[in-house]
């Protein structure tokens, strides 16, 4: 699937299932709180934390593939109902990043290993 595919299955499914879009001021506190569910996992996952009951570590990575769906669709959403065309804005980030970037990271020797 497109990300402009799926900017229409998610605008599709919030017509027909979600009745309407939330406000974008609402849209980015969920945005907020679902990465703030993904930076959970991950500092349980991969950092120091543990998890409060060891149980949900048998399941974290089908969590995380949620959780980072949840961040995606809200994100989506907000594209959506502000007029962003994801694909032309990643298309146009890419390249600033590849003209600001294209020997930065090359030169940086916290990257070398």
């Amino acid at each position: 699937m497109t990300l402009e595919e799926t900017q229409e299955v998610v605008d599709r499914w919030i017509r027909e299932i979600g009745v309407r879009y939330y406000s974008e001021l609402t849209n980015m506190a969920v945005l907020m709180e679902e990465v703030g569910e993904v930076a959970r996992l991950i500092s349980r996952m991969y950092g120091e934390q543990s998890f409060k009951n060891p149980a949900d570590e048998e399941h974290a990575k089908e969590r995380l593939a949620d959780e980072l769906a949840d961040v995606f669709f809200v994100l989506i959403c907000l594209c959506n109902q502000t007029g962003v065309n994801m694909t032309e804005a990643l298309e146009k980030n890419l390249q600033k990043k590849s003209i600001r970037d294209a020997e930065r990271h090359h030169n940086n020797p916290k990257l070398k290993s």
